[in-house]
């Protein structure tokens, strides 16, 4: 049985916070946007089976890295200068971590994680 996982992320520049390849890299313009986007990848094979398409050899991508959650949560907001991110989901930090870097490339923190 999956671990649920708490993820507290945050984003220091929000307006700049998009993936490496254009395509598969978040577009939106505020926290909403953001927390969609997240929660969107998490529960659906989309943004993966999009990335894996444009592999040089998309058979040999490990099937794992296409797992979903799809109970997953995700809420993002304001805070200061940055914005908070509390993601919610079973998946693996890997899979997490992969995701948000299609996303949003390295403009992402993680800050904590716990037990939800």
């Amino acid at each position: 049985m999956a671990i649920r996982s708490h993820y507290y992320l945050s984003v220091a520049d929000l307006a700049r916070a998009r993936g490496p390849v254009p395509t598969l890299s978040y577009d939106g313009a505020g926290p909403n946007d953001l927390a969609a986007a997240v929660q969107n990848a998490m529960r659906s094979p989309d943004l993966f089976e999009r990335w894996r398409a444009m592999q040089d050899e998309p058979d040999d991508v490990d099937p794992s890295l296409g797992a979903v959650d799809p109970q997953a949560t995700a809420s993002a907001r304001v805070s200061d200068l940055h914005t908070d991110m509390d993601l919610i989901t079973d998946l693996p930090m890997r899979i997490v971590r992969h995701r948000l870097n299609l996303l949003i490339g390295n403009s992402w923190q993680l800050r904590d994680m716990r037990q939800a």
